[in-house]
């Protein structure tokens, strides 16, 4: 056998086996007469000790041992003289009696450490070396975890994980689809899934009631720290349930995976509607960690000759606490992030509120004292605390003084990464407005159920906009984690939601057909909700990006520089599928 244990198991209750262990050299210390080397595997570190007086052709053989280099080694356990207490195997160490070099390796482009000397790309090229280092091996330790508490969780509640297809009919609402052309039907395309959506639909319609799975999904859109073109999904879906259902069992989900996984606790998670949640926060996924609520402010601003404020539909600001001492230089660094083609602000008002009671503004020329206490009092302000304010359209308005809110809460270190803030966003609007292409989209998909009281309103378009969606988001710490929503189950009401989106009998038919032919054979009521896998193991490691918990990540590009991909395919292949391709 290659080994009897593991290079992390071997402890002073050992000493004096022999044992056999196999791994890799993480690092070696010649101290002339003695050599001592680091093996490594996926488990932990073992020292391993060669002596020159008792084996000098032994010890010249590990003498000249690489990093990385794949060895195994046979000997005694054996009492460390100097005990290293930063690892659990550091009490004991191997007197190494026989060595086998099983692979040599070439120098690492980086060092295989905790820290390592190597960026981003050069470790995405060599993602498998990356791999071997503790904090990525450890991340991908984590989402196994996660992923058989999951299994357990749902397992042990009647749901069933069942697959369904990678290879699936493409449909052009939502993000882009990635396609793949069929050979055996020429000039026709498979889709990869966005999500199962009406696959577990159908499978409520077959009367599985409980349905899970973790699952790949695939969006061809521009990608940024928390997406990727390929991503994990625990998709779920439940009959014969309303929302409180739902909601109740999946936020008994996230409750066992905070107390299995990290020992935390939780109460009942807040809920908030979206509409409060834009207006308190300009975010449909508010990190409430930290305070700094948005107070609107066109009663206390308008009026007294300042034309932005009194031009503008919503005057609103935030009170940044303790923060009337930040300098010009600081201030101006604000008005500049707000001012970024990002955030999209013309500028910033800051009111410091003064630990002797007196005030200075921005605005000095347009408000007294008198007035500045207004905005003060209207905002809870203490001395010694800043006010900053942005105006214009109201929607646009919020989401920039969200940007803001969240640049002052990194600034004052309020966004704490091991302190998390569960909370439920319902009541979502069923419909979004296009301006460009001038009419209504599913703001969750086609299939999400109005409220019944709101249901009526799709007989009046002007009333599109005030209908509430039967659904649901959980968010946490600033990031949408799930989401979900109850399912029209009735054949007529989602005709007429399809007639609302601008399909014609026929496209409907064309794309959701057997979704609408399996609602007349008995759909029963039913709902669901799909967790993003990578982004609730990224939360729960306490860093933004979900690359980190990916194995094989892809690149801001798309791209995995490791294998090459995407890449030009040959010609005989494209001719296989009848496509040629434009010069």
């Amino acid at each position: 056998m290659y080994r009897t244990n593991t290079c992390g198991e071997l402890r002073l209750a050992n000493v004096g086996q022999t044992v056999t262990l196999a791994g890799w050299v993480q690092r070696s210390r010649d101290l002339g007469g003695m050599t001592f080397i680091d093996l490594r595997d996926r488990y932990g570190i073992t020292q391993l000790a060669f002596n020159m007086e008792t084996n000098a052709p032994l010890c010249e053989q590990a003498r000249k041992l690489g990093r990385e280099y794949v060895i195994q080694v046979t000997g005694k356990v054996i009492e460390r003289s100097s005990k290293n207490t930063k690892i659990p195997t550091g009490e004991i160490e191997i007197e190494v009696a026989e060595l086998t070099i099983l692979n040599e390796a070439k120098v690492p482009p980086f060092t295989i450490e905790d820290q390592s000397d190597g960026g981003d790309d050069i470790r995405m090229k060599y993602r498998y070396l990356d791999i071997r280092r503790n904090p990525v091996k450890n991340n991908l330790i984590m989402r196994h975890k996660m992923a058989m508490l999951v299994r357990n969780y749902l397992s042990d509640r009647d749901f069933l994980e069942i697959e369904t297809p990678m290879l699936i009919k493409s449909t052009p609402e939502g993000a882009r689809d990635f396609v793949v052309p069929s050979r055996m039907n020429p000039g026709e395309f498979y889709a990869l899934p966005q999500s199962p959506q009406q696959y577990k639909q159908l499978l409520m319609v077959a009367g599985m009631d409980r349905y899970f799975q973790i699952v790949r999904c695939f969006r061809d859109e521009d990608l940024r720290a928390d997406r990727q073109p390929e991503f994990t999904q625990i998709d779920c879906e439940m009959s014969f349930v309303e929302q409180e259902d739902v909601l109740n069992t999946f936020e008994g989900l996230l409750k066992h995976l905070f107390k299995e996984e990290k020992g935390m606790e939780f109460g009942a998670f807040p809920r908030m509607t979206w509409h409060d949640a834009m207006r308190r926060y300009g975010s449909d996924k508010p990190d409430i960690r930290f305070g700094m609520e948005f107070v609107e402010l066109n009663d206390v601003a308008k009026g007294h000759g300042f034309g932005l404020f009194d031009n503008a539909e919503l005057v609103v600001g935030i009170c940044a606490p303790g923060c009337a001492e930040y300098t010009r230089k600081q201030l101006d660094a604000l008005t500049d992030f707000v001012k970024r083609p990002q955030v999209g602000a013309g500028g910033m008002v800051y009111v410091k509120c003064n630990a002797d009671g007196t005030f200075k503004s921005s605005v000095d020329k347009f408000y007294d004292a008198e007035a500045l206490k207004a905005f003060a009092d209207k905002m809870g302000a203490k001395p010694g605390d800043l006010l900053l304010i942005l105006c214009g359209p109201a929607m646009k308005t919020r989401v920039q003084l969200c940007a803001l809110r969240l640049e002052m809460g990194n600034q004052l270190g309020l966004r704490k990464p091991d302190e998390y803030a569960p909370l439920w966003v319902i009541d979502f609007p069923l419909l979004e407005w296009d301006d460009e292409t001038q009419r209504y989209y599913a703001m969750h998909h086609p299939f999400t159920a109005p409220k019944p009281e709101d249901e009526a309103l799709l007989d009046n378009p002007s009333r599109w906009g005030d209908i509430r969606a039967n659904a649901y988001d959980i968010v946490m710490n600033g990031v949408e984690v799930g989401g979900g929503s109850i399912r029209i189950h009735d054949r007529t009401l989602q005709n007429k939601m399809f007639h609302t989106l601008g399909f014609t009998d026929e496209s409907a038919a064309a794309q959701f057909g057997f979704l609408m032919d399996a609602f007349t054979y008995g759909a029963p009521p039913h709902a669901g909700l799909a967790f993003g896998f990578d982004r609730l193991c990224s939360l729960f490691g306490g860093v933004e990006t979900i690359r980190d918990f990916i194995a094989f990540p892809k690149n801001n590009a798309g791209r995995d520089t490791m294998s090459g991909s995407p890449s030009p395919i040959a010609k005989e292949q494209l001719d296989e599928l009848k496509i040629e391709l434009k010069k």
